[in-house]
C-alpha cells in the first residue's frame, strides 16, 4: 500500500487488511484501537508514516503485500475470522502460504450457501466491491422448495422491511425448464438477504449458490478450491 499521508483511522485499518471499514468503525467505537498510546476516536486522522496504531493490542502497519483470493465455497463452512463460533471456517481452506496474511471475506455466504467467495487483505478493494455505491452486481442460483409464481417478481424487486432493514432484489429470472429454480441479482449485501426475503413470501431456499461478482464468473473450479486472482481477473470484477 503506497504512502497516502494522513487518513481517517477506519480507512487505515481497512487498507491495512485488519477488517472492513464498517467493522473498523465498530472497533474504534468500542475502544479497541489506540493511536500513539491513546484511545482512538471515530474519524480521527492518522499518518501511517508517523503514528503508532494498535488494534486489540497488535501493532498495525501498512500492507507490504496485497492479495485477492477466489474460492468455491462448499456448504458447511463459516465465513468468519472468529473461531469462537466453533466448526470449520473458509480460512481452513486457504493455501498455507496465504495464512499469515490478515485475510477477510469480501461479502459473506452463510454456512448453508456455496459458490464464489473473495478473500483479501485489501480493505479498499473490499469496500469498493461490497458498498452499494460501487454498483457491483452479485448473481446467485437458487432452488426453492416449491414452484415460483412470476407475478411475485415486482414485489421482490420493490422489497420488504424486516427488522428495520430493506430487503430487495435487483433482478429475478425464473428458470425456463424448472419453476423451482431462480437466478437472483443483488446490488447490496444484507445478512441472509435472499433467504429472508423469500421466507417473507412463504418460500424456503433449498440451494443457494453465488456464481458471479461483477464481471468475475465462477467457472470450472472444484468445491473447496482456493487460488489468487490475476490482475486481469481483479479488473473483471469492476468491468461489468
Amino acid at each position: 500500500m503506497p504512502d497516502e499521508g494522513p487518513m481517517r483511522i477506519h480507512k487505515f485499518l481497512a487498507q491495512a487488511g485488519v477488517c472492513s471499514r464498517r467493522e473498523a468503525e465498530r472497533l474504534v467505537a468500542g475502544g479497541e484501537v489506540f493511536i500513539n498510546g491513546k484511545v482512538a476516536v471515530t474519524g480521527q486522522p492518522v499518518d501511517p508514516a508517523v503514528d503508532v496504531v494498535k488494534c486489540r493490542g497488535q501493532h498495525i502497519k501498512p500492507l507490504a503485500r496485497t492479495v485477492v483470493l477466489m474460492m468455491n465455497k462448499p456448504r458447511g463452512f463459516l465465513c468468519t475470522n472468529d473461531d469462537s463460533h466453533g466448526g470449520q471456517t473458509v480460512f481452513d481452506m486457504v493455501p498455507p502460504e496465504y495464512r499469515p496474511l490478515r485475510l477477510f471475506c469480501v461479502g459473506r455466504l452463510d454456512k448453508d450457501s456455496e459458490g464464489l467467495l473473495l478473500l483479501t487483505n485489501d480493505g479498499a478493494l473490499a469496500n469498493k466491491v461490497m458498498h452499494p455505491s460501487g454498483g457491483i452486481i452479485k448473481r446467485y442460483e437458487i432452488t426453492l422448495n416449491r414452484d415460483y409464481d412470476p407475478t411475485l417478481t415486482p414485489r421482490l424487486l420493490k422489497g420488504a422491511v424486516e427488522e428495520g432493514e430493506m430487503l430487495r432484489f435487483k433482478k429475478v429470472i425464473r428458470h425456463p425448464d424448472d419453476p423451482t429454480r431462480l437466478e437472483i441479482h443483488l446490488d447490496q449485501g444484507r445478512k441472509r438477504e435472499i433467504r429472508r426475503l423469500l421466507e417473507i413470501f412463504g418460500f424456503h431456499v433449498k440451494v443457494l449458490r453465488r456464481f458471479q461478482i461483477g464481471g468475475l464468473v465462477l467457472r470450472k473450479m472444484p468445491l473447496g478450491d482456493c487460488r489468487p486472482l490475476s490482475r486481469k481477473e481483479i479488473d473483471e470484477i469492476f468491468g461489468a
